[in-house]
């Protein structure tokens, strides 16, 4: 049941806040022809026509004031130099305690002036909504806009972002804009308190486990809700479910305070239970039913937007399950592997569904017999797949490596998780691109997919199923515990549509039959089929000739590994264009892989939404990549590949390595992650917008 909730429950109803402890909010307003005083919004609402001059030393506002200037004209900005310093302090009120100092300088970037603060001391004071208004005046010809005035904040640790996503789409009196945080925590332990409380806003309820979480903060305006989770769900349960059954517990609680529809969650439980033992579902239940009677306070001044659903068929389910069903679809029908986090799912199905379809799959002793046993079923005739995660895919190597060289067209499916070793079993990575691709002894060619979301784990399955046959080499599908795990809703796949039935073609090969052509792929014989006369084909891992017996000789080996290589340029002359998200030239290009592809999307709208021309492409041909990314890539001034591993030694993460090195393209940058957790849009944004600031004020 710990799938089920696991740790730390948010939900986000907004934009989360940022990382960095922030004491207030400084915006810097530039009325270009220097006119009387414009409206200025402040944080509580209130109206302040007044300003804050900048030839003042030292000025006192209050902790939800907004700092604005104002300047005849932009070469008067200029002229204040980018080292003028002012001193000024932000507290509960003016001269009042919990004050802060810091430094404000005034300084000029090529797309109009901003203003950069640098706190010298550091305090919690977490903003829960900014609202605010940006008058672009340009009676003298000059446009401003969201680029032209700039919101930043910079930490003592050196460390800034620029909270450019404050801002929507211009309007016709300038840019207005709203930030807003979570608006609801759950919290299960006192580490996951205190490490997330910061993104929940002012007026937010926080549930917390009071057997667990005792050290509240209690300086900030957020409502605090304290139930029991642990004890109550052991004394629903029994007390030898220990804590096992509080996740569940929570979901029924949630369910209730949020008035969400009990029959359907309850229809959830039961299908994900119901199959395990009788016991586990009754438990499963009382929990969830524990949970939904506990009395909580009134919070319907929080009530969820209804939902709206657009299409009339549609599923929900996980990626694991999904991309069983695509590799039963694509005529997968034999299979073996051993289990471990996180791909341990898709075995499990495959062990009960393949039976229904004529196949089967066997769970092995290890990972090398799992391999082991998925090539020689491969090579009788039948499209195989074994899977693991990453320590798995290690031990599979060498064997893979063996597939590569007998052109076996053999399905690996590998659910990363965090590493190296054991590394994080339960937690996300995308550390194993480089494994996957190269991972084995020799030049050993072989596909690499990766699907984006739940929905595309069926379509890369099937596509995965297609690439093996036509192109008889191991395909590797890249899936991750994000998508593995999660559940996503979307239209349900044609299966009519998309169905491959398997055949078994043993008929008889002529006398010119060669399994390994020089000018063909590759087309095995099986074993059983009757060859009617000349030498009989085999199959081996050693270098061999054009009927796959072993060959010595040099000119052979050269020719079979450039075989071997240039079906993998043939696969890449034709895979269609990457699908474009905004725009298709101008200031940042994401190129993302993975479970990247949401919070990219969405990061690529709001620095739309800022002025910024903003585009993304997301990839499920890893290797080979398309021809002529270096021609997409020319149409923009940055390219950044967000992506979970580490940049490494030589400062970028594995796909923007590998981008570099086809295209040559010293744009491409990293924005690397590795805490276990996917990227928030927030992460993203915030990353651009960085490099963006750099290259403005080189």
């Amino acid at each position: 049941m710990k799938t089920a909730l696991i740790g730390l429950v948010a939900v986000v109803l907004g934009l989360i806040a940022s990382p960095h402890s922030v004491a207030g909010t400084i915006l810097y307003y530039d009325s270009v022809n220097g006119g009387t005083a414009d409206a200025l919004d402040r944080l509580d609402g209130q109206t302040d026509n007044s300003f804050v001059d900048l030839s003042s030393p030292t000025t006192t506002l209050g902790s939800n004031a907004v700092f604005v200037s104002q300047h005849a004209s932009q070469s008067a900005v200029q002229g204040l130099g980018d080292g003028l310093d002012k001193q000024f302090r932000i507290g509960s009120s003016a001269g009042g305690s919990g004050t802060m100092s810091g430094t404000l300088s005034v300084a000029h970037m090529a797309n109009g002036p901003y203003i950069e603060v640098s706190f010298t001391a550091a305090q919690d004071m977490i903003l829960s909504e900014l609202s605010f208004k940006l008058f672009n005046n340009s009676n003298n010809g000059s446009s401003y806009g969201a680029r032209d005035a700039g919101l930043f904040v910079k930490t003592s640790s050196e460390s800034f972002s620029q909270f450019g996503n404050l801002f929507t789409t211009p309007t016709s009196n300038g840019n207005q804009g709203t930030v807003t945080f979570s608006d609801t925590l759950v919290a299960f332990y006192q580490d996951s308190y205190d490490n997330h409380l910061s993104s929940l806003r002012d007026g937010g309820i926080c549930f917390y486990d009071s057997d667990q979480v005792k050290e509240l903060n209690t300086e900030r305006e957020v409502i605090h809700i304290g139930v029991p989770f642990t004890s109550a769900a052991i004394e629903a349960i029994g007390g030898s479910a220990k804590d096992r059954g509080k996740n569940i517990f929570v979901l029924g609680m949630l369910c209730a305070v949020y008035k969400l529809d009990r029959e359907r969650i309850t229809e959830i439980i039961t299908r994900k239970f119901g199959k395990k033992n009788e016991d586990i579902l009754r438990n499963a239940m009382l929990a969830f039913d524990a949970g939904y009677a506990w009395p909580v306070h009134d919070i319907n001044h929080m009530p969820f937007a209804p939902g709206e659903n657009k299409e009339a068929n549609r599923l929900s389910s996980d990626g694991n399950t999904m991309l069983a069903t695509g590799l039963i679809a694509g005529g997968c029908r034999f299979g073996a592997g051993y289990p471990i986090t996180p791909w341990t799912s898709i075995m499990e199905m495959l062990r009960s569904e393949l039976p229904k379809y004529g196949g089967m799959f066997i769970q092995a002793e290890d990972e090398l017999a799992a391999v082991a046993i998925a090539i020689g079923a491969a090579y009788s005739g039948h499209l195989a797949i074994t899977g693991s995660s990453g320590p798995g895919l290690s031990l599979k190597s060498e064997a893979i490596g063996y597939a590569c060289m007998a052109e076996i067209p053999l399905i690996v499916v590998n659910i990363q998780r965090g590493g190296p070793s054991t590394g994080l079993p339960t937690s996300v990575e995308q550390s194993d691109l480089m494994q996957a691709i190269y991972g084995s002894h020799g030049d050993a060619p072989r596909i690499v997919l990766a699907p984006r979301d739940v929905e595309d784990c069926f379509y890369t399955a099937l596509e995965a199923c297609r690439l093996a046959r036509e192109y008889s080499t191991p395909v590797i599908i890249l899936s991750d515990q994000a998508i593995a795990t999660r559940i996503e809703a979307f239209p349900e796949p044609d299966l009519d549509q998309h169905w491959i039935e398997p055949t078994l073609d043993l008929n008889e090969r002529g006398a010119d039959f060669k399994p390994y052509p020089l000018d063909k792929i590759t087309r095995h014989s099986p074993p059983g089929s009757r060859t009617s006369e000349g030498k009989y084909p085999v199959v081996t891992g050693l270098e061999h000739d054009e009927w796959g017996h072993p060959s010595n000789s040099p000119q052979n080996h050269k020719a079979m590994t450039a075989k071997r290589r240039e079906k993998l340029i043939q696969l890449a002359n034709s895979l269609p264009a990457p699908e474009f998200h905004g725009d298709e030239q101008g200031d940042v290009l994401f190129v993302g892989w993975g479970s990247t592809y949401g919070p990219i999307r969405e990061a690529t709208e709001q620095l739309r939404k800022l002025g910024h021309k903003v585009g993304s492409i997301h990839l499920r041909h890893i290797h080979p990549l398309r021809n002529g990314l270096g021609d997409i890539f020319n149409r923009y001034t940055h390219i950044i590949v967000p992506e979970m591993n580490d940049c490494g030694i030589y400062g970028h993460g594995q796909l923007a390595t590998l981008l570099r090195s086809v295209t040559c393209n010293p744009a491409i940058q990293s924005l690397s992650k590795v805490e276990g957790i996917t990227f928030r849009v927030r992460e993203i944004v915030e990353g651009a917008t960085t490099i963006l600031s750099k290259s403005w004020n080189a």
